[in-house]
């Protein structure tokens, strides 16, 4: 059970982070190339995509270690 819980961890962390990057490139690559070519525009995306992406890390993390974990043999 904890290798299903493992790898569904494992793969929300992996769509949370693709998605919050991408999302952060886009609002970066339009920040630079749009009318409003601001260095700030550079920083407002990385602190709204920075929680998520660091969230999605997390669960990517704990996912690793629950199917690291549980590829031991039981103690006895």
């Amino acid at each position: 059970m904890s290798r299903l819980f493992g790898g569904l961890l494992l793969g929300v962390g992996i769509l949370i982070m693709t998605c919050s990057g991408l999302c952060s490139l886009a609002f970066i690559v339009i920040g630079l190339t749009g009318d409003q070519q601001s260095p700030a525009m550079i920083v407002v995306p990385l602190f709204f995509g920075g929680l998520p992406f660091a969230v999605g890390f997390g669960l990517f993390q704990w996912g690793r270690y629950l199917l690291t974990r549980s590829e031991e043999p039981p103690e006895d």
